[in-house]
């Protein structure tokens, strides 16, 4: 007899929890948004209700952010990070206490951007070169996603960026929604956004850049155990050639250089009727004609997010 109950009482949970799937998965499906613009919409509500966006002003978001290298050599560091914003102008900085590497700062005044010198040597780290020549995550305010009030989401009518709805993806196990985004102003960028769609989250943003075979220059660090010496001159731009004289280099030119720059949010927070995510990590993956392949990524954890806050101008001068 008290088997039975046991048993009877397993069945009668599983077909609760079974139940409750079921009622979930018919109201995300009835919730599911047919196009780009019914994504967005909901996507900005998971943000604040519209009365409460309209009055964010200014935001600012600080904590601790950990370099490290991942593939292609060694190194970890420790150091702080700040993205602030104030309407469509942003800046995006990671202070590191290494002379090899100083970190990045990125900067968008409204008009123009700048990326900052990585080193004491007046040269950009891979990334930082990667940024100067596509910096279409700078200008079109992408970069660092909700946390910013420069995410072109929030205003796409100014923005005039079109936007493709490719449905559910999945992303390392999980279906995403992926929407694809174009800028008015045209990249070589591919530029892939994806929302969690549950909560619909903006949880992840990748830009993927090939350079074809037999076109010179890249953004390799040039083997550095830390990322500082970029293979830039003074004025920024990519400099390097790649190799040539023997077979050998010469099969490796027939492969395009790849780039893949990818920005993942995570640990979201309510906070005053926002909620933005607390956890940001960023990764910039190189495969170059050479065969040589490197992964850096800086993880930002613990981030402290106010908004309306007073910002100094001069946070945004372009020099």
């Amino acid at each position: 007899m008290c088997m039975n109950r046991k048993r009877n009482g397993t069945i009668a949970a599983l077909v609760l929890v079974y139940s409750a799937f079921v009622l979930v998965s018919e109201a995300l499906a009835a919730n599911a948004p047919a196009n780009a613009d019914e994504l967005v919409a909901q996507h900005l509500d998971s943000i604040a209700t519209p009365a409460i966006r309209a009055g964010i002003k200014t935001r600012v978001a600080q904590g601790p952010v950990e370099f490290k290298i991942l593939v292609g050599g060694a190194g970890t560091l420790d150091g702080k990070a700040f993205l602030v914003s104030d309407g469509k102008k942003l800046q995006f900085m990671m202070k590191l206490p290494n002379a090899e590497y100083r970190g990045e700062q990125f900067i968008f005044d409204g008009e123009k951007d700048k990326v900052a010198y990585s080193t004491a040597h007046n040269t950009r780290s891979s990334l930082g070169s990667f940024m100067f020549v596509q910096d279409a995550a700078i200008r079109e305010g992408l970069l660092g996603g909700a946390l910013s009030t420069a995410w072109p989401l929030l205003n796409l009518n100014e923005r005039k960026a079109k936007l493709s709805f490719e449905g559910l993806k999945k992303m390392d196990g999980q279906e995403l929604y992926e929407v694809r985004y174009r800028p008015k102003k045209g990249t070589d960028l591919e530029i892939l956004l994806y929302f969690d769609p549950q909560t619909y989250h903006h949880v992840e943003t990748i830009y993927n850049y090939s350079v074809s075979a037999g076109i010179t220059g890249s953004f390799s660090s040039g083997g550095s155990s830390l990322p500082g010496a970029a293979n830039t001159d003074n004025a920024g731009s990519p400099s390097g050639t790649l190799p040539g004289g023997n077979s050998e280099t010469a099969a490796a030119r027939q492969l395009p250089n790849r780039y893949r720059l990818q920005e993942k949010f995570s640990d979201f927070k309510t906070v005053e009727g926002v909620t933005l995510p607390t956890h940001y990590d960023i990764q910039f993956t190189q495969e170059l004609q050479n065969g040589r392949t490197t992964l850096n990524d800086w993880d930002l954890k613990s981030l402290e997010i106010s908004s309306n806050i007073p910002v100094d101008a001069r946070n945004f001068e372009v020099k």
